[in-house]
């Protein structure tokens, strides 16, 4: 199974990126772009690929420790980016340290699990909101304006309670704008109460 930790902002926030990313909609070429399903939203820190059903349980055991090791914290979706004008993304602010400290020990337990992971990438913190669907930026849409027009987004702030091990179901039979639909495995408490 396709699986990944990560960590999913609650409804609200979701509304409130969905809304300001609605607005987007008169800019040129958003029909164009792929758009991430707002049901499945979510800041990836680990993306662990292919996993044998086998290694769920000791990946999931793995997993829980770092999360019982890390208290929750606060988060909120603000600004965009994009990586090489090919994907847009809402930015994240508040305890990013944190963010990252747990996406660093989601790592380690899909290494220590036995898992063979992507080299290793610095961690962005981010949230996928579209792509071109041209690999190559100079053909694609222009992702300036859609920079602009999320520049001033400030989300809620919310409390991170817990990391979540999802897994991502590809679409089948190659149908135009289908997405991936995402099943939690496991939702695990962070900090004490984990």
């Amino acid at each position: 199974m396709r699986l990944y930790a990560g960590v999913l902002p609650p409804p609200s926030v979701n509304d409130e990126l969905g809304r300001a990313v609605d607005a987007l909609r008169d800019l040129p070429g958003y029909e164009s772009l792929r758009w991430t399903g707002r049901p499945g939203w979510h800041l990836t820190l680990a993306f662990y690929g292919e996993v044998p059903e086998e290694s769920v349980p000791e990946l999931t055991q793995r997993l829980a420790r770092g999360a019982h090791r890390s208290e929750p914290f606060t988060l909120a979706l603000t600004g965009s980016g994009t990586f090489g004008g090919r994907s847009l993304w809402a930015g994240v602010s508040g305890d990013t340290r944190a963010l990252r400290l747990l996406a660093d020990r989601a790592e380690a337990a899909g290494r220590r699990a036995g898992l063979s992971l992507r080299e290793h990438r610095r961690f962005r913190p981010h949230l996928s909101l579209a792509r071109n669907r041209d690999s190559a930026a100079a053909s694609g849409v222009d992702l300036a304006p859609y920079l602009d027009g999320l520049a001033d987004f400030a989300g809620a702030a919310w409390t991170v309670r817990e990391l979540t091990l999802v897994r991502s179901n590809l679409p089948t039979g190659g149908v135009r704008g289908a997405r991936p639909r995402y099943e939690t495995v496991a939702a695990l408490p962070l900090g004490a109460a984990g």
